[in-house]
């Protein structure tokens, strides 16, 4: 397994790839959905799958400088491809199901915004710059989407996306700092994270914009 793919050192690496795997189909569906939504082609609603599943992870490598890891792992390719079609053959189901989409995409969130900061720790990048690689590993493709669809970024207007894929990713990056990495900081780390990223769509929670003409 990919050094990039290890998140719990400590971990069964087939069930962290399994892990993986199900975020990023999780993902790939909500950007499927969206091309639905946009009256896409199946093409491009297929694209859109693998833009939201795999760009946060691609982001990450960029920045960080080596090859995307997700482009070395032919299963990765296959997932997003995979959700894509589920999302265009399913659509009506899946809309229905849409509160269920919600949770289990909050659980990638808070697994991805975990993984990333794990990753830029472990290039020894610092603790600003791993804790920003951490939220983008897990916001990076719901924002591409918004932006491919012409709508203004999730991430910028509500539901606390951004937020909790920061908290999660410095509570990681503060107990390396202190000397407690390892497994439970990492579990925590996702767990706050879907937290209060369920909290926010439960009771649609966000930062209160400037009032205009103020």
């Amino acid at each position: 397994m990919a050094r990039s793919l290890i998140l719990f050192h400590n971990v069964d690496p087939t069930a962290v790839l399994v892990l993986n795997l199900c975020g990023t189909f999780v993902f790939g569906i909500s950007g499927g959905l969206a091309g639905v939504r946009a009256r896409m082609d199946p093409f491009g609603v297929i694209v859109l799958a693998a833009v939201v599943g795999l760009a946060g992870g691609v982001f990450r490598d960029v920045l960080i400088g080596r090859p995307p890891a997700t482009f070395r792992d032919w299963r990765y390719l296959a997932v997003v491809g995979g959700a894509g079609v589920v999302s265009w053959a399913g659509a009506p189901l899946l809309e229905r199901m849409q509160p269920a989409i919600d949770v289990a995409d909050a659980a990638g969130l808070g697994l991805f915004s975990v993984t990333g900061a794990v990753i830029a720790l472990d290039y020894h990048l610092g603790a600003p710059e791993a804790i920003i690689l951490g939220a983008v590993s897990g916001i990076g493709g719901g924002m591409l989407r918004d932006v491919i669809v012409r709508e203004v970024p999730q991430v910028l207007r509500s539901g606390l996306y951004a937020i909790p894929a920061l908290i999660g990713a410095a509570i990681v990056v503060v107990a390396q700092r202190t000397g407690h990495s390892g497994v439970v900081p990492q579990l925590v780390g996702v767990v706050v994270c879907f937290g209060i990223r369920v909290l926010g769509i439960r009771y649609d929670l966000s930062l209160p914009p400037r009032p205009i003409g103020r």
